[in-house]
């Protein structure tokens, strides 16, 4: 029975180090928006390699490292192509989506719906996506607390708070879902990018630290070939061919048709495309993405694979949950580092999580601000509302989106828990993502082919899951019938277009937009390199803090000058963004 390192005050220490730089970085942002125009897109001045380790990091939650490595610890190679397929789908943004989301030349998100098709068109998005948007926030909420409460060891225990007794699931739910709302109604798209850059540093040192010592604590004295001869010898067979649903084509031809969608239409990437200086910026984002989105999910799958040796029987470490499996990743980490490096491991999980809520508020509160209030404002009172006010709704809209999504989350448990919802949720997300797809590509279809395809997409997936039609892979068969009926009632439209209709002229005008490059704009890229050095400080500070961990007590098998080495890479790291922020300084010859 390996022995576990369990949370102790010096990983809490770190997670609050954490808290409070998240919360610091929604004050910093703050003082970067001087309008909804900053507080919406930044005012377009992103760098494309802030606005791509932010889209990147986005794609983590909770799930990848807790429901995808039990996949991974149960299956072996085939989350390889699973979880790597990301990668092709930023490849087709390269070539074509992130310089068709910047050529648009949008404000918020959902303006493409408007400018593409019509404004019923965005007002029935706005009520039929939204709504399941914020589910979504809840259900991340939830699956990260379950997580967050069990690796601090007081997901059993009971709390009284003001005489009301609450479970420490919900403790967390309370905790950590108040800072999500915090940090980004105060900081906006900055704060979120500022944010997920973090996050994405403490991501890459974390996963970096585990993959090694898995493979050198496998090999023993071996080493680290040791301990990949030993992967090999003593997998289970076919650990090392596709299995289960990876090897099931019409789950991997679902699942890539979902991959495309979800990379290159999801209404917070359009946001981060848009919110870069030039195209040739957001084609650099997207190819940055597709080389992290291959990278990336090795530097976890393998060495939960590695732990598929080190823990054969996973089940009795974990009797009392339901997957076991799931804990693999984290077993990994309790058992392999050292106290400090723990903390930054819930760091990491929470800080994926965060960011990808945080990415839902800001386009949910870009449109029900620019898309809904400001078109009502001005249809109502004749004119439209001052940027402050706009602000205040916007920053209004985050805040009860939050709410709403705590009490979504803390009421989930009543549902029976979220892990299972979670892949019908997904699957119908089709439905509202190939009419923009398609709208992008092709664009002569009338003004209401968004809603006629969406709406049938969305009624033929959910009769054939009423139906109980191919229940043994229900998100194949939402995410085909989806893309198959949507492409059809699209195609079916355009025979009812017609360009004289003055409905269609703003359809006329975005065409032309698509067909117009727009110019680079190195001044902007420029001046936007100066937000480096705030990540470089932070990370500085995280560097230090986990360099003088290396004093704690440590043991044989997680010894603490492994938080030394960690700590070196932050500074490393902080440093060098610390050093392009100071280039930025210099101020730029006069032509």
């Amino acid at each position: 029975m390996p022995t576990f390192n369990t949370v102790n005050a010096y990983d809490y220490g770190l997670i609050l180090l954490y808290f409070v730089i998240v919360v610091l970085v929604g004050f910093y942002a703050a003082r970067k928006n001087r309008g909804t125009d900053d507080y919406f897109r930044a005012g377009g001045q992103i760098p494309w390699v802030l606005a791509g380790l932010s889209n990147w990091v986005s794609g983590f939650s909770a799930f990848m490292f807790v429901a995808a490595a039990g996949y991974t610890y149960r299956v072996g190679v085939g989350a390889i192509l699973l979880f790597t397929m990301a990668a092709p789908a930023y490849l087709v943004g390269y070539f074509y989506f992130a310089k068709m989301w910047r050529r648009a030349r949008l404000e918020t998100p959902l303006q493409f719906l408007t400018r593409r098709f019509s404004p019923s068109t965005t007002y029935f998005y706005s009520v039929t996506a939204i709504v399941p948007q914020v589910v979504g926030i809840g259900q991340g909420l939830y699956i990260l607390c379950i997580f967050v409460s069990t690796a601090l060891g007081f997901g059993g225990r009971m709390f009284n708070l003001g005489g009301v007794e609450l479970s420490g699931l919900q403790v967390s739910i309370l905790v950590v879902g108040t800072v999500m709302v915090l940090y980004t109604v105060i900081g906006g798209l900055w704060a979120a990018v500022l944010s997920d850059a973090v996050q994405s540093v403490i991501i890459v040192v974390m996963t970096v630290i585990i993959f090694p010592v898995s493979y050198l604590h496998l090999g023993g004295e071996g080493g680290w070939s040791a301990g990949v001869q030993r992967l090999l010898d003593e997998v289970p067979e076919g650990y090392f061919s596709l299995q289960g649903t990876s090897a099931d084509p019409w789950f991997l031809l679902g699942y890539a048709i979902n991959c495309l969608l979800g990379y290159n239409v999801a209404w917070h990437l359009a946001q981060r495309y848009y919110s870069v200086p030039d195209e040739r910026g957001a084609r650099k984002m997207a190819l940055l993405c597709a080389v992290l989105s291959f990278v990336g999910p090795l530097l976890w799958i393998l060495p939960v694979m590695a732990a598929r040796v080190i823990f054969p029987d996973i089940g009795s470490l974990w009797p009392s949950l339901k997957e076991p499996a799931e804990a693999s990743y984290v077993s990994l980490a309790l058992l392999l580092l050292p106290h400090g490096l723990i903390g930054f491991v819930v760091s990491a999980v929470l800080s994926a999580t965060l960011g990808q809520a945080n990415d839902a508020f800001n386009w949910l509160s870009a449109t029900t601000t620019r898309d809904i209030y400001v078109p009502l404002h001005r249809r109502w009172r004749g004119h439209e509302p001052s940027d402050r006010k706009q602000l205040r709704v916007a920053q209004a809209t985050m805040f009860i989106v939050g709410a709403l999504g705590i009490a979504v989350a803390l009421y989930i448990p009543r549902f029976g828990g979220a892990f299972e919802f979670a892949l019908q949720y997904y699957s119908l997300m089709a439905a509202f993502m190939m009419p923009v797809a398609l709208g992008m590509i092709f664009r002569r279809t009338p003004w209401w082919s968004g809603i006629a395809s969406c709406s049938a997409a969305l009624a033929v997936a959910i009769t054939l899951m009423v139906l109980g039609v191919w229940e043994s892979n229900p998100l194949a068969r939402n995410v085909l019938s989806e893309a198959v009926t949507a492409t059809i009632v699209f195609a079916v439209s355009a025979l009812w277009y017609r360009r004289n209709d003055p409905r269609h002229a703003e359809i006329e005008r975005l065409d032309a937009d698509l067909r117009t490059p727009v110019p680079d704009a190195p001044a902007a890229s420029h001046a936007g390199l100066a937000v480096y050095g705030v990540i470089g400080t932070m990370t500085l500070v995280l560097g230090i803090v986990l360099s003088l961990c290396t004093f704690l007590p440590g043991s044989a098998l997680a010894p603490a000058s492994r938080n030394l080495i960690a700590g070196l890479l932050l500074i490393a790291i902080g440093l060098a963004l610390r050093k392009v922020a100071a280039r930025a300084q210099v101020p730029l010859p006069r032509p």
